[in-house]
C-alpha cells in the first residue's frame, strides 16, 4: 500500500515538471496578410528668390539622388554658353541628365528685345527645344525627379508660355518629384506646390 502510493506521487511530481501550474501550450497567431505598400507619391515642390542663381542645394539633392539610382533630369532654361542643346545633354552619376540651350551665352533680357533678330529666333528656339523635352519625359513619366531651373523666369521673359507649363504639370505621373527653381514663379504655379520655399536674402 505504500509502494503504490509512493508510485503515484511520483508520477504526480513528474506531471507538474513537464507541464507547471497547468498551462497549456499557446494557440498559433493567425495567418495574416503582408503588409500593403503604399506606392511612392511624386511631389510639385517650389524654390523661388528675388535673384538667381540661388539653389545649388537642389542640384545637389539631385546629383544625390541620382547616386542613390533615381533618374533624374536638370534642366536649366536660360543658362547657355556650352552649347549643349538636347543632342549634347551630359551625364552624370550614371543617372542624372543635366541638360542647357544651345546658345551662346546665358538669356538675360527679354525675348522680343534684342536686337539682332536672327540671335533672338535662336534663344527662343533654343529654350523651347529643352521644354519640349521635359514636357515628353513627363508625358512618358520615365523620370524619378525633374528639376526645371528657371522655368519661372523663363516665362516671365517670353521665352515659355505659361498656360503651357501649367498644363504640363497637371498631367505629371504622381511618382515624380518635379523641382522649379528660380525667380519669378507665377502665382498659378506657386497654388499648385506641394511644397513652396522662399529664399528672401543672398546676405
Amino acid at each position: 500500500m505504500t509502494a503504490s502510493l509512493r508510485v503515484r506521487e511520483i508520477s504526480q511530481s513528474q506531471n507538474r515538471l513537464v507541464n507547471p501550474d497547468g498551462l497549456q501550450p499557446s494557440p498559433a497567431p493567425p495567418i495574416r496578410p503582408p503588409i500593403h505598400l503604399v506606392s511612392p507619391e511624386g511631389q510639385l515642390q517650389v524654390h523661388t528668390a528675388p535673384y538667381r542663381g540661388s539653389f545649388s542645394v537642389v542640384l545637389s539633392e539631385a546629383l544625390r539622388a541620382a547616386g542613390l539610382g533615381r533618374k533624374v533630369l536638370v534642366a536649366q532654361f536660360l543658362k547657355g554658353g556650352v552649347n549643349q542643346g538636347v543632342d549634347g545633354s551630359v551625364h552624370l552619376c550614371g543617372r542624372l541628365e543635366w541638360m542647357r540651350p544651345a546658345i551662346s551665352g546665358c538669356v538675360v533680357e527679354k525675348a522680343n528685345n534684342q536686337s539682332d533678330e536672327s540671335s533672338n529666333n535662336d534663344s527662343v528656339q533654343a529654350v523651347q527645344e529643352i521644354w519640349s523635352a521635359c514636357k515628353q519625359h513627363v508625358i512618358l513619366g520615365d523620370l524619378d525627379q525633374l528639376v526645371l531651373d528657371e522655368v519661372g523666369l523663363a516665362i516671365a521673359l517670353g521665352y515659355l508660355k505659361e498656360d503651357d507649363v501649367i498644363n504640363t504639370l497637371e498631367q505629371r505621373p504622381g511618382a515624380m518629384d518635379v523641382i522649379l527653381t528660380g525667380p519669378s514663379i507665377p502665382d498659378r504655379i506657386s497654388s499648385m506646390a506641394d511644397q513652396f520655399t522662399e529664399l528672401r536674402s543672398g546676405h
